[in-house]
């Protein structure tokens, strides 16, 4: 039996480490086909002649504190007022409503066409609210912001003349972040997010791969979401889903990664874990619902094998929490065991390439981007703690992905955290029933298997696995850093200052209404 037990547990850490290999080598494959395109964006296509008729879409929920910095952003881009239409789509239950409501009269005198629609529902949660508003649009392409970003003015004038190719049914931009020194937190997701959109997007887009529009920052052609089905709700990552139905109906995408729109990162674990979370289950859906689709279509063998690393890349969560959880027992077999795995052992540290596949992508990303990548590399081991901290968070995402449970669509909330100084623990939307939802039970199981890996620490210390040490200390800090932000932010709510400051009656400053801005 006891044989049974310890041929079962080396044989599920195999294949774990196994298909972490796969999906961390995959980080060689990006940058190899990113240096290989590299400085090959194609021909620029010439500037606008003629300004073609544009919506611009503004999806917001319960973003009193940003709401105005999104809307003056939008009504601030370079393009003619005649051809700009703007929808606020609403679906509001606070202050939000009110003071879109003032800016939107402000720039309607201003003469925008600008309006509020606002929904009473939440019925298809975004993806429902951009099918509405999609129905009345007048725009010939679609714009798409969430109410976190601040496009640049030149915005449309550096997208619109990608689609004078006839095929082209979306340009997507990339992400920069406003507030990435706010925070160890923030700056850990920073090198996630431009690893995706500096590395992964481009050389997918260059070399003929399927990408995906990222929510926001982008334009997609009218036409190609009504000819690839239209927004629907039947997955939580509406823009995945829909970006593989256009792709497979024929239409081409572009990336433009020297086009940059800037938003503004999570600042508080609740929202981190339940932007992830929400990320994660709803790319286990899509590819649920798109996979078959992509392996019965007449696409390259290549495309296909991209298309499904591209869908299934979250599924390194399950695995990287049942490492985490062997590693000790994996100890104790190497050194108490009667049996001789030597072979193993062996055997086993070549998928530690894996880990310098990510750590190559990553690096290429930062320098590709930045003066100072140096400094911001040093915190790619917190990036890389921080993913295996969120691995029991993100296990329980593809579980529910995996087995149909749709769930409610949980918004991230955003404070307007562009300074150092500016702070998040007292404001509305950091409340202690919103937390409780939104933390996945505030850091306890987080809490646990922090303790249990500083155990698998001391094991590895008492045996003398010094190889073992650093990568055991790596789920320890990532479980730990995790877990001690969610239960501090939990008990924050509960404090007298925060309390105090939440029973305040709160209405919009008079510095910021458009009244004392007059036509700014």
């Amino acid at each position: 039996m006891e044989n049974i037990l310890e041929t079962s547990i080396l044989a599920v850490y195999f294949v774990s480490l196994a298909i972490l290999f796969v999906f961390g080598s995959h980080g060689y494959v990006m940058v190899y086909w990113y240096n290989k395109f590299r400085g090959r964006a194609g021909k620029a296509p010439a500037p606008l002649s003629d300004f073609p008729k544009v919506t611009i879409q503004l999806p917001v929920f319960n973003e009193m504190y940003v709401v105005e910095r999104l809307i003056r952003a939008v009504c601030a881009l370079d393009y003619p007022r005649r051809m700009l239409e703007i929808q606020v789509l609403d679906d509001s239950t606070d202050e939000t409503t009110r003071i879109a409501q003032q800016w939107v009269e402000h720039h309607q005198r201003q003469g925008y066409t600008i309006n509020l629609l606002h929904r009473d529902n939440r019925q298809g949660y975004k993806a429902g609210a951009l099918r509405e508003g999609l129905a009345v649009a007048g725009g010939e392409f679609i714009a798409i912001f969430d109410a976190d970003f601040v496009p640049p003015p030149d915005f449309l004038k550096r997208t619109l003349p990608h689609f004078a190719d006839a095929k082209v049914g979306v340009v997507q931009t990339r992400w920069g972040h406003l507030n990435f020194d706010y925070s160890l937190l923030t700056r850990s997701q920073a090198i996630g997010l431009d690893g995706h959109f500096v590395v992964e997007q481009t050389a997918r887009n260059r070399a003929g791969y399927f990408i995906n529009f990222n929510g926001t920052a982008g334009v997609w052609r009218r036409q190609c979401i009504l000819d690839a089905g239209n927004w629907t709700d039947d997955t939580l990552t509406e823009d995945l889903d829909l970006s593989y139905r256009a792709q497979l109906r024929g239409w081409k995408f572009v990336f433009l990664p020297d086009t940059i729109c800037q938003a503004e990162l999570p600042a508080e674990i609740g929202g981190v874990k339940s932007q992830q979370f929400r990320w994660t289950k709803g790319a286990i859906q899509t590819a649920k619902k798109n996979l078959p689709r992509v392996w019965k279509s007449a696409l390259p063998l290549r495309v296909k094998l991209q298309s499904t690393v591209h869908l299934t890349n979250n599924l390194v969560f399950p695995f990287i929490l049942i490492v985490g959880l062997l590693n000790l027992p994996l100890v104790i077999i190497k050194n108490e065991s009667a049996h001789d795995h030597t072979l193993f052992f062996a055997v086993i540290s070549i998928f530690v390439l894996a880990f310098f596949g990510s750590f190559l992508m990553y690096m290429t990303s930062l320098r590709e981007s930045y003066p100072d990548w140096r400094r911001r590399l040093l915190y790619f081991p917190l990036f890389m703690a921080g993913s295996m901290g969120l691995s029991a968070n993100n296990t329980r995402a593809i579980l529910q992905g995996l087995f149909k449970y749709r769930g409610e669509f949980l918004r991230t909330p955003k404070y307007r955290l562009e300074n150092a100084t500016d702070q998040f623990q007292d404001k509305q939307y950091f409340s202690p029933r919103e937390f409780w939802r939104r933390s996945m039970y505030n850091g306890i199981p987080e809490a646990l298997l922090a303790l249990y890996c500083l155990f698998g620490i001391a094991v590895a210390i008492y045996y003398g696995e010094v190889a073992a040490i650093p990568f055991q200390s790596l789920y320890f800090g990532g479980y730990g850093f995790i877990a001690y932000m969610s239960l501090k932010q939990h008990f924050w709510p509960f404090s007298s200052r925060v309390l105090l400051n939440k029973m305040r009656f709160r209405k919009l400053p008079a510095e910021a209404t458009p009244a004392r801005l007059g036509s700014a």
